[in-house]
């Protein structure tokens, strides 16, 4: 059986860290989980989560650890028994995309919920779009013309392509991503989202 976790959950969860840790640590929602928590999606498989300062990355690690949780893979943490993985990117990076600039900035996030120290941001859409499409998958290309859907008023699809398009151009893999912006623009034409 497949576990995927919703908005409610996951807040729980958090709010369960919150209680653990003695610090403050931001945590800006990516992937899936950005989705979730926009209620564009009702759940995601993992938790995403952006830590963008070396200090409180290196802290909740320790927390974690602390609380049972294990590495199982590169940036995935889990408890044993826990259905839910807990994927934590140090910095600018969501798996192999290096982000332009910190999403902890002004403008880069949007404040989801903030409990007495640990604080819970959303990506901003261009990051989170661009993101998704530079994994490139059909469930991520599906994913971005859903949050496109329902929150095309607060998307400039020409920004989108100039944001994409810089950030590509620092990529190892520029060549092969970069068509993926085009793709996603006659997906957006097909839908008539455009």
């Amino acid at each position: 059986m497949e576990y995927r976790i919703d908005k409610k959950t996951l807040l729980d969860i958090m709010a369960q860290w919150n209680s653990f840790i003695k610090r403050r640590v931001h945590l800006i929602a990516c992937g899936g989980t950005a989705m979730t928590l926009l209620q564009v999606k009702s759940s995601t498989r993992d938790v995403d989560f952006m830590i963008p300062r070396a200090n409180e990355y290196n802290y909740l690690i320790k927390a974690l650890k602390n609380l049972g949780y294990e590495q199982v893979t590169g940036n995935g943490w889990q408890r044993k028994g826990d259905p839910f993985r807990f994927d934590l990117f140090e910095g600018n990076r969501i798996h192999t995309t290096e982000l332009l600039e910190s999403p902890i900035e002004p403008g880069n996030h949007s404040l989801l919920k903030e409990y007495s120290r640990l604080y819970i941001g959303i990506l901003n859409e261009y990051d989170l779009i661009a993101s998704k499409l530079f994994r490139g998958t059909p469930v991520d290309f599906e994913d971005c013309l859903m949050l496109m859907k329902s929150r095309r008023h607060r998307i400039d699809t020409e920004r989108l392509v100039s944001h994409y398009r810089e950030l590509a151009g620092y990529d190892i893999a520029e060549t092969r991503i970069m068509v993926h912006i085009d793709r996603f623009m006659e997906l957006l034409k097909n839908e008539k989202i455009l």
